[in-house]
């Protein structure tokens, strides 16, 4: 039984392999067969990496993000029995607007999936006369209809909140610019119903620590947690030969989340193995997703290895906050709640 409690519910058939002996550094150990989905995995798609998977039914369900043969990224969708293997719908998913009509987005990519309540929402990064973030909402995976941009442009990393705070809907966006972005904070934004936003709080900005010291960004859907928000995320490093970007973690308040109350100086995962050093774009590690059992307190992290890759990692719930706690370097800004 965890010390630190998962709030939710159990997940007894998610994916899980026991700690290695040896694990270097933070408590996060890869996937022995990583990675769990290779190349050309569908017709006419050639990569998928950055997706988001939950459990639904008596197995799991994703959204993916397919690079096209043509270059041009859309999401799909997904199912498996173990979340594993993955059974892929070969023709992109069919967006309809409020009235039922086709609405396809001119690109879509890197979408997380959250149910709120009964409604699964699906978030990614879309053209709006620039990059902004958009938004559909299903009940079925049947019908996925769009909902209003909550953002101007440009914003990326769209994030939601498993359950409303105070009522409210919560969303952490990264705003940024529109080119490669070099720069970027995590914010928090809340809307009474999906349509309006504002209150709009800063959350944390990149660091002195090298793996963060470019911009971070939102990854997997915060986890509610007996020590609040636990937070898996992306920080990025600039190199002589390209950006590099790395797994950190945070604990957010739980009636506050715009407050950080812990910030790990570490990363917790960094490009290493081959899949995450060789690809597209190499040198990638990109959180989107979690399962996570509210009895055991186990964790399965999925994430986009070198945009060519779906990886997966494990950690449990106590040596992940523990280590987050340990390595604390939330500053007096951090724990501001992001007003000015």
């Amino acid at each position: 039984m965890s010390e630190v409690k998962i709030i939710g519910p159990a997940v007894p058939n998610m994916p899980w392999q026991e700690k290695p002996e040896k694990v270097h550094g933070a408590p996060v150990w890869r996937y022995s067969e990583n990675p769990v989905i290779g190349r050309n995995p569908a017709p006419e798609v050639a990569r998928i990496f950055n997706s988001a998977v939950m459990p639904y039914g008596d197995g799991f369900i994703g959204v993916f993000r397919g690079e096209q043969t043509n270059g041009v990224p859309y999401i799909y969708m997904g199912k498996s029995k173990d979340g594993l293997h993955w059974d892929f719908e070969e023709e992109r998913i069919a967006f309809v607007d409020e009235e039922g009509k086709p609405f396809m987005p001119l690109y879509a990519y890197d979408p997380r999936l959250v149910k709120v309540e009964d409604v699964y929402y699906i978030i990614w990064c879309q053209d709006f006369y620039g990059a902004a973030i958009g938004v559909a909402k299903t009940m079925d995976f049947c019908t996925f209809t769009r909902i209003e941009n909550p953002f101007l442009p440009f914003n990326r990393n769209a994030v939601l909140f498993p359950r409303k705070i105070d009522g409210k809907f919560m969303m952490l966006s990264r705003p940024s610019d529109s080119g490669h972005t070099p720069f970027g904070d995590i914010f928090l934004s809340e809307s009474p119903d999906m349509v309006y936003w504002g209150r709009h709080r800063h959350v944390m900005g990149k660091s002195f620590e090298w793996w963060e010291s470019l911009k971070i960004g939102g990854g997997a859907a915060p986890i509610e947690t007996s020590e609040g928000w636990l937070l898996f995320y992306h920080g990025v490093s600039g190199t002589c030969n390209g950006y590099v970007y790395s797994i950190g973690g945070a604990i957010l308040d739980i009636d506050n989340p715009s407050m950080v109350k812990y910030r790990c100086s570490n990363f917790l995962l960094t490009p290493e193995e081959w899949y995450e050093e060789r690809g597209f774009v190499p040198n990638v590690t990109f959180p989107c997703a979690t399962l996570h059992d509210g009895e055991s307190g186990r964790i399965a992290i999925y994430y986009g290895a070198a945009d060519t890759y779906v990886g997966l990692a494990f950690t449990t719930v106590d040596e992940i906050v523990a280590y987050i706690k340990k390595n604390n370097s939330s500053s007096e800004i951090d724990k501001e709640i992001g007003k000015r």
